[in-house]
Order: C-alpha cells, then structure tokens, then sequence
C-alpha cells in the first residue's frame, strides 16, 4: 500500500537525498573491495527550468548558480555541437536525457512500432554517449498507452532490454529506468520494481533512477529504496511533494502548512515569492550549505 503522504522539512528531505547518495557509494565501493568513498551529490537542473533567453544564457546562469549539468529533454541529435560548445564555455557537464515513453511504442504489441521506438532509444543512447551524459531517462509506458498487463509487459521488456543495453554499452552510454506514481502509470511504480527488470537483463546498460516526487507517494521507505538499487541507480530528480525544490512547497500552496524542525508553520503572504526559477540561485546556495551541514551524520 503507498504510504501516506506527509510534509518534511528540507533538512530532512536532504538527510535521505544524502543517504540515497551514501548508499550508491557504499555498494561501488563493496563491488570494487576498496575502502568506501564519500559518495557526491552532484547538483543539476534542466534547462527548462532555468532562467535565460537562450540555452547559452541557461547553462551560463545554471554555472554562475553553482550547478554542475544540465538535464535535456528528448533526443536533441541535431544539437550535438551547439550543446558540447555551450556546455564547455560555461564549465558543466550533460545530466540525463529526459526521453519518456515515445508514446508506449517500445512494449507496444504492434511490431512495426516496438522497432521505430527501439531504433529512436538507440539514437538517442548514441546522442547521450556522444554528450558525456549520464544516460537516458526511459519509461516504459503512461497510462492509456498500453492494454497489457504487468507480467506481459515484464516479458516484453525482458525481450527487448538485453539488445538495448548492448548497445547502449557501446554507445559509452545506459537507459535509466524511470519508475512513476499511479497517477501516471500503472506499470512500474516503485525502485524495487526497476531493479528487478535490470537484475534480469545483467546489462550495465540497463539502470534505475529515482524521482522524489513518485517515491513520495509509492515508496514506503525511500532510504530502503536507494539501498535496494545500490549502484544500478544513476539519476535522481529531486522535487517536493508538489514538484518544486525542496522546502517550497508552501510557495504553490500557500494556504497549507508545512513542518520545519517539529515545528508547523505557515508562508508570509508579505514573502511569497512568484517561483523558483528568480530563486534558482540562492536555493542552489542553500541546499549545498544544508548538505555540507549533514556530512557528519551521512
């Protein structure tokens, strides 16, 4: 049963996005018997999100906030150049590419459509290698995208994955499993869910990634989760329980409350701010403050 959904405070949503990160340091360093490495949380966004008139201006500004990459949507083929020039005068790196579902077409039943999306996930594989990005973010279908059950779906994945994860290796790249909430999937919903699929296939082109925002209504512990993945997990997007930044919650739902240090309270109307996006910067800052405060309890 998901559990129910409750508010923390920023300091508590960073101890678990840190042990998350511990954790996948832990397991890589258990698998290489070499003494466990501090694990580190590299902080990106996407450029959606960011502030700035042109993708240039975007990673300029994402940099000056103290980010280290930049997420992007799609397969951007055709940007190859554009997005290794802009990325290397502004001094960040290429996250995951944010690939979807390509409209359920990889577990789909018609063979015509299951070969153009495997054949477009491969391009966009060769698009992440060739950025240096950490992967591509795959769903294997939203709701209303496909009629199968789960255990039909599981066997087509298993046919289709082992091929993929070749090439993804080949492409110096991997497809990161992305599992979401019910509300938009009813296939796989939690991180245990995603390992098992890549325990399975036994590609290291096949992983995992976590989304707080799903884990907050699927996962019953999402510590546990992370441990579960170990180092199979690649990618995490971070997000309230409202898919802002971590402690702005009240900033999209002003009229509820929110728990800081045990204690309830509500926004300043007179302080609301309009978004995240003009505050980019000092929540960057703030967030690599309360993560350098945690790195004793980690």
């Amino acid at each position: 049963m998901p559990r129910r959904e409750t508010t923390v405070s920023r300091r508590d949503f960073l101890r678990g996005a840190a042990a998350a990160g511990a954790a996948l340091g832990l397991a890589k360093a258990r698998a290489l018997a070499k003494p466990a490495r501090r694990a580190e949380l590299k902080l990106c966004s996407q450029d959606g999100r960011a502030p700035g008139k042109s993708f240039e201006e975007k990673v300029a500004n994402l940099r000056r906030f103290g980010a280290v990459g930049v997420e992007l949507g799609g397969n951007p083929r055709g940007r190859i150049q554009q997005i290794l020039t802009a990325t290397k005068n502004a001094g960040i790196g290429v996250a995951a590419l944010c690939w979807g579902s390509h409209g359920g077409d990889l577990v789909s039943t018609d063979a015509a459509k299951r070969a153009k999306g495997i054949e477009d996930i491969k391009s966009a594989l060769e698009t992440a290698g060739e950025l240096g990005s950490t992967g591509v973010i795959f769903v294997p279908c939203f709701n209303g995208q496909s009629n199968l059950k789960p255990p039909e779906l599981d066997k087509i994945m298993l046919d289709i994955l082992p091929e993929i994860g070749e090439h993804a290796v080949r492409a110096k790249s991997r497809v990161l499993i992305e599992p979401l909430n019910k509300g938009e999937t009813f296939y796989i919903k939690r991180i245990e869910q995603a390992v098992v699929i890549c325990k399975q296939v036994k590609s290291p082109g096949i992983c995992v990634m976590g989304d707080f925002y799903h884990m907050c209504k699927e996962e019953k512990d999402d510590e546990a989760a992370f441990v579960c993945a170990g180092d199979l997990c690649r990618h995490v997007h971070l997000a309230s329980r409202v898919r802002w930044l971590p402690g702005q919650d009240t900033l999209k739902e002003p009229d509820k409350p929110e728990r800081s240090n045990g204690k309830r309270r509500r926004s300043d109307p007179g302080n609301r701010r309009s978004g995240f996006r003009q505050n980019m910067k000092s929540e960057i800052s703030n967030l690599r403050s309360e993560i350098c405060d945690l790195k004793s309890e980690v």
